[in-house]
């Protein structure tokens, strides 16, 4: 017996020992193939000793001690290897160029790490597909990760369904597409494919993934269809549903009750379209923590009673569309709630009122109040019954009444806050700046605030984004906002009364990107500041004066320095950045215009109003544009007119030649938005919302994320004289806009048969040139056009009476020109035009001319006068201004003649002498 027993102790530490010696180190073949892999990482430029500086080629060291590996403690296998954000990999192992030209990720690199059960790829550019066979070698996977990478393809479903045992697949964030793979993951807990490619709809057997815990389909626009019934509603133990932005659309599945696990439930930003009712919410599963229906078609009125069994509701959102969905007023006094919301958006639901349930709130986050009817005061309880408030916006509403005070301690927390067009007045309280020190975006424009801007703005250090504009603030900006905010990226005071030299030696942002200071009265020039990160320059319409710095080239999106004194030649030094819109009207520029635009993004130009000179083709690219709005009126520009596709006013210049047929080719009203264009590219310095300390759902880790509606940035405003007066248009009407105007030059010619095909031009104006020829019939098919002048040309013929069929048309002018016979008939919109529009043409008739017209209608050149015999008709009038002034050149002509030449002197005074003896001799005989 004591032999047996000294022999089980030997065997037991001789058993231990192997165990211990076990662990002391990862196993060869992996150290290996970890020193493989880092020999083909790169990152942003960084070499793989930077990127992972643990990892040596040292046989005595420990890989199971590297940073991103994770080994058993038993086995001493890696099983966790976390490759992500290494941004960026060598052409070998993972991106090998196969027979058939495509690009695919090699799995063959892991096939060492046996016990491997946690792989994680993500934030990589890994690029191409993944094979079945690849995946054979992870057959113990239990994580996979491929998320934010490029992975792309239409043959996902079968490529990982290889993977038996894997319960976490993370593949969002890439370009997949084809049908949505769920088939043969027996054993998938979470399941992300949130921002692909995937199209169709959700099939029914989705219901076989009966251990699903968390699914996350958001963001594959082309997903659509309605939602299967039977399908979603078999995965009892589903947690966390994320369908939101996509394009589903039907009714919400009644069956959604039975998911009585579930937590999470975003819906928004679909085309979901049934009448809300207490059926609907209430059947939801009291669960829930998280509710998001924004951005859908639901309609009917909603009740707050709807949820007030939902006692574990933390984020609940709602936005209506069009009034078609709005809030039962009786349900706004209820005050029962057995829940602590952390998160509420109702916004564009037609409340006129704030819903009595706030007042019981403790523990808010975030509060959209927006778009709404709310006329009340500033509700300053909001803010003194939640400490923890991060987010305010309750832009677009009708609160009213002065901003006195705020809380009397300063709230730390609050990083956001939107009052923006409402109605607020008065001054902004001292201390603003003090309270509020956390902000990073504060957005108060369009409401009636007045004064001075305070000092203590300049205490809130962190703020990325400051739009004050339209309000009444007068006085200078203060220099400890110049000077404390040295981190903003957008600065908005447009449409104020602010004054003074803002650009001075304090002036220094080396993040703004966005920078709007117009319709001010500030003064001084920009020759002490330089910003070269602008992307956004807008000092338009104030008093600004000196020449234009050479930084300007470096703003990339739109240049406006409108109505200001600016002067000299634009800087030309270097190439200007990629720009949208340039506006350099109504200023005192000279020389030639710009030579360093870029034509091939450009989309608006306005340069008029200045004294620049030269050939205009000389200044125009020989290649297509993506020009919309070109405005050179008002300048001492010459040369021709080109043929481009966008508004065009050349007015007030010295353009010559002819109108070019070829605009025949022209597409006007097809022009792109570039306003739209504009604000989809300002979201991203729009300072997005991301409630970073909380995260909803304990698996798909949701972050708040609150993306603001941007409006429509003015970049597409023109001036444009339409309807005999001057106007500005901006926005997507520009979409359906187009005009053509070269007024006031030096034009000659007949008009084009082939202006008639702009079907769209909606303002034609050839006024004041030297035009010839008569009025083509083709301009009767100019069906959009709403302004036609053509006066003082040198037009003649009739006037086509299809003319009649312009039933848009509200300005004709046809004056001062050498037409004839009768005037178009008074029927439909020529039925509101007076004598003015064919006054100086002395041969048309008819009305509104007093001049009647005869049975046979009479051209100038045969015309009688069946009282005197006559065939033809002299005006004495007409006679003696033509007359007088052609006999009086004539005259001076001889004289000069014969002062030049004494030669031909005495023979005209010897002629004279010897004919006027001769006629005086014959009057006396």
């Amino acid at each position: 017996m004591a032999a047996d027993l000294v022999i089980k102790l030997l065997l037991l530490g001789v058993i231990h020992l192997v165990s211990i010696q076990g662990i002391q180190g990862c196993f060869e073949e992996e150290r290996k193939a970890l020193l493989e892999f880092k020999a083909f990482v790169k990152s942003d430029g960084q070499d793989a000793d930077h990127l992972l500086p643990s990892w040596v080629n040292d046989p005595g060291d420990d890989c199971c001690k590297w940073e991103r590996v994770d080994c058993d403690s038993t086995t001493g296998h890696v099983i966790k290897l976390s490759l992500s954000n290494t941004r960026q990999f060598d052409v070998l192992p993972f991106s090998i160029y196969d027979p058939k030209n495509s690009w695919h990720l090699n799995i063959s690199l892991f096939q060492p790490f046996k016990e491997l059960r946690r792989l994680n790829l993500s934030f990589n550019v890994i690029a191409g597909w993944i094979q079945n066979k690849e995946l054979s070698v992870l057959e113990n996977l239990e994580e996979l990760d491929l998320g934010s990478n490029r992975l792309n393809g239409s043959s996902a479903a079968q490529e990982f369904g290889n993977l038996s045992n894997v319960e976490v697949l993370i593949l969002s964030q890439n370009s997949l597409s084809g049908n949505l793979p769920i088939q043969g993951f027996t054993t998938l807990k979470i399941l992300d494919l949130s921002k692909n490619q995937f199209s169709g709809g959700i099939p029914s057997s989705i219901g076989a993934l009966h251990s699903l815990k968390a699914l996350s389909l958001s963001s594959n626009h082309q997903l659509n269809g309605s939602l299967p019934n039977p399908g979603l509603c078999r995965l009892k133990r589903l947690q966390e549903l994320d369908l939101s932005q996509n394009s589903f659309e039907g009714t919400l599945p009644p069956c959604l009750n039975n998911l009585t696990s579930l937590k999470l439930l975003d819906m928004s930003y679909n085309h979901f379209t049934e009448n809300v009712s207490s059926d609907l919410i209430r059947s939801l599963p009291s669960s829930l923590e998280f509710m998001d229906l924004r951005h859908n078609n639901f309609q009917g009125l909603f009740s707050f009673s709807y949820i007030e069994n939902h006692s574990k509701l933390e984020v609940f959102m709602l936005t209506g569309n069009k009034d078609r969905l709005q809030i039962d007023a009786q349900s706004l006094g209820w005050i029962n709630p057995l829940f602590q919301l952390k998160a509420l958006i109702l916004s564009n639901l037609s409340l006129n009122s704030i819903p009595k349930f706030l007042f019981y709130q403790q523990r808010l986050r975030v509060i959209d109040l927006s778009y709404n009817k709310l006329k009340e005061e500033f509700p300053i309880w909001l803010l003194q019954n939640n400490s923890d408030l991060k987010f305010m916006n309750l832009r677009n509403n009708s609160f009213a009444g002065q901003f006195i005070h705020l809380p009397s301690y300063q709230m730390q927390n609050m990083v956001w806050l939107d009052l923006s067009k409402n109605n607020f007045i008065g001054k902004l309280p001292e201390d603003f700046g003090d309270k509020l020190p956390s902000l990073r975006y504060l957005n108060l424009s369009g409401n009636q605030f007045e004064g001075a801007l305070p000092s203590s703005l300049g205490n809130m250090r962190d703020l990325s984004k400051l739009d004050l504009a339209f309000n009444n603030f007068l006085g200078e900006v203060p220099k400890e906002l110049l000077v404390g905010c040295s981190g903003l990226q957008q600065l908005i005071l447009s449409h104020n009364k602010l004054g003074g030299e803002i650009f001075s030696f304090e002036f220094k942002f080396s993040n703004l990107r966005q920078l709007e200071l117009s319709n001010n009265e500030f003064t001084g020039n920009l020759s002490n500041v330089k910003i070269e990160t602008l992307t956004i320059f807008d000092v338009s319409n104030n008093n600004m004066t000196g020449p234009i710095p050479t930084w300007i080239n470096t703003v990339s999106w739109k240049i406006s320095i409108r109505n200001n004194s600016f002067e000299g030649q634009f800087p030309c030094q270097q190439l200007m950045s990629p720009l949208f819109f340039l506006d350099l009207s109504q200023n005192f520029l000279s020389g030639p215009l710009p030579s360093c635009i870029d034509f091939t993004t450009i989309g608006e130009i306005h340069l008029e109003g200045n004294k620049f000179t030269g050939l205009l083709q000389e200044f125009l690219p020989n290649f297509p544009t993506n020009l919309s709005v070109l405005n050179l009126k008002d300048n001492n520009l010459s040369g021709f007119i080109p043929d481009l596709n966008a508004i065009m006013d050349f007015s007030s210049n010295s353009l010559s030649g002819t109108i070019p047929p070829c605009f025949q080719n022209l597409t006007f009203g097809v022009m792109e938005n570039y306003g739209e264009s504009l604000a989809q590219h300002s979201i991203p310095f729009d300072i997005q919302f991301t409630d970073q300390d909380h995260i909803y759902g304990d698996l798909l880790k949701k972050n708040l994320n609150l993306f603001i509606d941007v409006e429509t940035i003015g970049l597409n405003e023109i001036h444009l004289v339409n309807k005999n007066k001057g106007g500005s248009y901006k926005g997507s009407i520009l979409n359906f806009i187009s005009a053509l105007d070269v007024s006031c030059n030096n034009l000659t010619g007949e008009i084009p048969q082939e202006l008639g095909t702009f079907s769209q031009v909606h303002a034609l104006n050839l006024s004041h040139n030297r035009m010839t020829g008569p009025i083509p019939v083709t301009l009767s098919k100019l069906s959009q056009i709403e302004s036609l002048d053509l006066c003082c040309n040198n037009l003649t013929g009739k006037l086509p009476p299809e003319l009649t069929n312009l039933h848009f048309l509200e300005v004709f002018n046809v004056s001062y020109n050498n037409l004839s016979g009768e005037t178009p008939m008074m029927i439909t919109q020529f039925s509101t035009f007076d004598e003015s529009s064919y006054k100086g043409n002395r041969f048309l008739c008819g009305p509104p001319l007093e001049k009647n017209c005869g049975n046979d209608i009479e051209t100038p050149w045969l015309k009688s006068d069946a009282t005197k015999g006559k065939w033809y008709d002299i005006d004495l009038i007409d006679f003696l201004v033509c007359f007088v002034p052609a006999y009086l050149v004539f005259f001076l002509l001889m004289v000069s003649l014969l002062y030049i030449n004494p030669h031909w002197l005495r023979r005209s005074l010897y002629f004279i002498d010897h004919y006027y003896s001769k006629l005086i001799v014959a009057f006396w005989i």
